[in-house]
């Protein structure tokens, strides 16, 4: 009734509604239970993949990642070996040896693509190896296990051509190291052959007896041997080197058997080859073909020691390559040496080359060319081969150094072959020091140091060359400030000029000489010639010196410094330079030792002397040996105008003690225009009882007569 009241019938409408909404509710929880579906689903399926592991890519970049580690231990772990009959030892040591021996490093992979349904990875994988870099392209195939995916792992997964019975090696192809040559192309250092001493294990007979033989012909230790012989990689019929001995030729090749030291080694290595099992094999070597002639010049080379590898650490040098030691060969070691070749191959189980992995090229060494010249290098030596002493030669014109001689001297061939026991214990324990350079040392000159005392006292204006410094007779001292010091003479002159004194080598008239220049100018004129300084030349000599603290005291030792006595220590090739002022207008020459063709001459000290003043020396220094009484009449010739200056120089430990003497003798080519110009400064320990200077004289007169 209050419905009709109204006019409108309301109930259809209100259940509609109830209607519409009770659809509404249902429509979003269908919604809400589908999203709730889906959330299960991809949250389980998340779950069982998270489970199952990475899929393949993340595989396989997890393998390399743990290759670029190192952890071959963990690698097992990401691979199904149900392929190999490998187990998970073999597999890491497998892996191990091949990466590690070829120095693997900066990996990077690149995935090229990926197929789920064959489970297969298509991929790039490059690094850098000892030979150089490595590209590799191959295909991944997976297999999917109760833990994930798993490589399915065989021996291409390496290197795609190796097989399971194959391998790696790396391979070393040497290059040649570069030459130390003469002035004329004449080798002083170069290839040669040696001989290698070995054991073949499976060819003994008697293993303690051949050690013990064997050891006792090479001179080393049994253990020596015995630490070879265990090494990893020696099977039984490999060849073990052991020992690098000298090449014995047949009689008449490069051979003279009345060498007593070839002798004994022809015989060592004849029994060596008498014993079951040891083999003698040629292998390459140095070679020095002037021996212990150019010995301190050429220095040698050896295999690198542990030290050497340490001091490059950037790899520059590996187990078996060889170094510079001493010498050319140290000092030019960057230039000279070679760099071997690499390669890494994969061989098939029968050992053939299969592929080639990377390869780097040799690269030879370079030549150095010095300005030495071979004969007069050995002339010089053979004159003073038994003395304590050294020579230098240069050209006064040009200054390139002829000859550079230490003696006694080594054998360097001894050194590139390996020197051993008793020879090297020898040259160690030799009292005439055969390993001492003595060409780089400083000498006390004597008398040979006065023509540069007389260039510095006319240059100064110091010394008038024609004034008379009066007679004294035999010895001399300035007043009795001096006590009972005196400076004595062999020989007086009269008058006692300056050309006289050269001379006839007069003492007294040097040291009033030097008296007059004074301390202060001796003292500044000698800085201006180098001393204190060191000599501009490539092999580093010891620096001349006037006074060991650097001034002269007193009087009494600038008045022995005039003679070349007192604390005056000179460089022999520093002596020669100085004296090709004599020959260049007052100009000291700086020394070369690389040859260069067509290279004119460079001035080390441009004006040192005035024309004037070298040209009174020079007369003085050429009369010294034309004249019957000079001091180096000895080395006058008929055919070639000399000028030259002997000297000895006295030294003592103690009073108590005899003078031990230096002879020395600087003679060169008077001429500037000679045909062969040459300038030889030799001095020698220990002239006393000999002959004193006048021995130097003839030794290097001998030395001259091929070259002149």
């Amino acid at each position: 009734m209050g419905n009709a009241l109204y006019g409108r019938d309301v109930t259809p409408a209100s259940k509609a509604k109830e209607g519409a909404a009770k659809r509404g509710i249902t429509a979003r929880g269908i919604a809400f239970l589908i999203i709730a579906v889906v959330c299960i689903v991809v949250a389980i399926v998340l779950i069982s993949r998270l489970l199952a592991g990475p899929e393949p890519p993340g595989v396989l970049r997890k393998y390399v990642e743990l290759i670029s580690d190192k952890d071959y231990a963990t690698l097992v772990d990401y691979v199904d070996l149900g392929q190999t009959s490998l187990d998970e030892e073999g597999f890491a040591r497998r892996n191990s040896a091949i990466y590690d021996g070829i120095e693997a490093h900066d990996f990077e992979l690149e995935v090229d693509s990926y197929d789920p349904v064959a489970m297969a990875v298509h991929y790039r994988l490059s690094f850098q190896t000892i030979a150089g870099p490595v590209s590799v392209e191959s295909l991944a195939r997976f297999a999917k296990t109760s833990v994930g995916y798993r490589i399915k792992w065989d021996d291409s997964m390496i290197f795609p051509s190796l097989t399971a019975d194959g391998r790696v090696t790396v391979l070393d192809t040497p290059g040649s190291r570069g030459r130390i040559l003469d002035r004329e192309g004449n080798e002083l250092a170069g290839p040669g052959i040696a001989s290698s001493v070995g054991i073949v294990p499976g060819e003994l007979e008697d293993r303690e007896l051949a050690v013990k033989s064997l050891a006792g012909l090479l001179d080393i230790g049994a253990g020596e041997i015995k630490d070879a012989l265990s090494a990893s990689w020696v099977t039984d019929d490999v060849f073990v080197p052991i020992a690098t001995v000298p090449k014995i030729y047949p009689t008449g090749k490069h051979m003279q058997f009345g060498d007593a030291d070839l002798l004994k080694e022809a015989e060592n290595q004849n029994r060596m080859r008498s014993i079951p099992g040891v083999k003698i094999v040629d292998i390459d070597s140095r070679s020095y073909p002037l021996g212990k002639a150019a010995a301190h010049l050429t220095g040698y080379v050896q295999q690198v020691n542990a030290e050497d590898i340490a001091e490059h650490p950037d790899g520059d040098y590996r187990a078996g390559d060889v170094i510079g030691k001493a010498g050319i060969e140290a000092l030019y070691e960057d230039k000279l040496r070679a760099h071997s070749g690499i390669k890494i191959v994969v061989l098939d189980g029968e050992g053939r080359t299969v592929d080639t992995i990377a390869e780097t090229p040799p690269r030879n060494g370079e030549d150095v060319r010095l300005a030495i010249d071979s004969r007069l290098q050995s002339a010089l030596y053979e004159q003073f081969s038994s003395e304590q002493g050294c020579s230098v030669a240069m050209n006064p014109i040009t200054g390139e150094v002829l000859a550079l001689v230490s003696t006694p001297a080594y054998d360097p061939n001894d050194f590139a072959t390996g020197i051993r026991g008793k020879k090297w214990s020898a040259l160690n324990d030799d009292p005439a020091r055969p390993l001492y350079n003595r060409f780089r040392q400083v000498w006390p000159p004597g008398s040979s140091f006065k023509p540069i005392v007389a260039a510095i006292g006319v240059e100064l204006g110091a010394i008038d060359p024609y004034e008379d410094f009066g007679y004294e007779g035999l010895s001399w001292k300035k007043d009795q400030s001096w006590g009972d010091y005196e400076v004595t003479t062999l020989r007086a002159c009269s008058p006692a000029t300056l050309e006289n004194a050269i001379v006839y080598s007069d003492n007294i008239y040097f040291a009033k000489a030097a008296l007059k220049i004074g301390a202060n100018q001796m003292c500044l004129s000698l800085n201006r010639l180098g001393f204190a300084n060191q000599l501009p030349f490539e092999i580093v000599m010891s620096a001349s010196q006037y006074a060991n603290n650097g001034f002269i005291e007193n009087e009494i030792q600038l008045a022995d410094s005039g003679y070349g006595q007192g604390q005056v220590l000179v460089n022999p090739l520093h002596l020669a330079c100085l004296y090709t002022a004599f020959l260049n207008g007052g100009n000291v020459l700086r020394p070369a030792l690389l040859f260069e063709e067509g290279s004119g001459q460079k001035i080390w000290i441009e004006g040192a002397f005035s024309p004037y003043s070298v040209d009174v020396v020079k007369a003085a220094l050429v009369r010294a040996v034309t004249d019957p009484e000079g001091t180096g009449y000895a080395a006058f010739r008929d055919d070639v105008s000399l000028a030259g200056k002997t000297g000895t120089a006295e030294t003592k430990a103690s009073r108590d003690e005899g003078a031990t003497e230096y002879g020395w003798f600087a003679v060169m080519t008077a001429d500037a225009d000679a045909a062969k110009p040459v300038l030889v400064v030799s001095m020698v320990e220990g002239v006393e009882g000999i002959g004193g200077s006048t021995y130097v004289v003839s030794g290097v007169s001998s030395a001259l007569e091929s070259w002149l």
